[in-house]
């Protein structure tokens, strides 16, 4: 059942990051067609504040752009706060 909510977001483009489901709880993040961001938690990639998914509009605002080191580290980082968060609300 879970399984079907799950989005297949993998007409991913090198400008449109998107999720690929791995497990019933983790996936892949794309961020181009030959980079990702491995085992994220699809409760991150959905997780909504104030309208807004912020693991999705983060990349979405940095389109076109090469990730530096320490963004790679701040998105990483962005994934531990949302999962954090879903599982202190649950």
């Amino acid at each position: 059942m879970l399984q079907s909510l799950k989005p297949i977001t993998r007409k991913i483009t090198k400008t449109s990051p998107g999720y690929e489901s791995i497990s019933d709880t983790h996936g892949k993040v794309w961020i181009n067609d030959n980079q990702y961001f491995d085992k994220v938690p699809f409760v991150a990639w959905r997780f909504f504040i104030g309208g807004y998914q912020p693991a999705q509009k983060w990349l979405k605002d940095r389109t076109g752009r090469k990730l530096s080191f320490d963004d790679i580290l701040h998105y990483q980082k962005i994934i531990v706060a949302l999962t954090e968060t879903n599982h202190a609300g649950n």
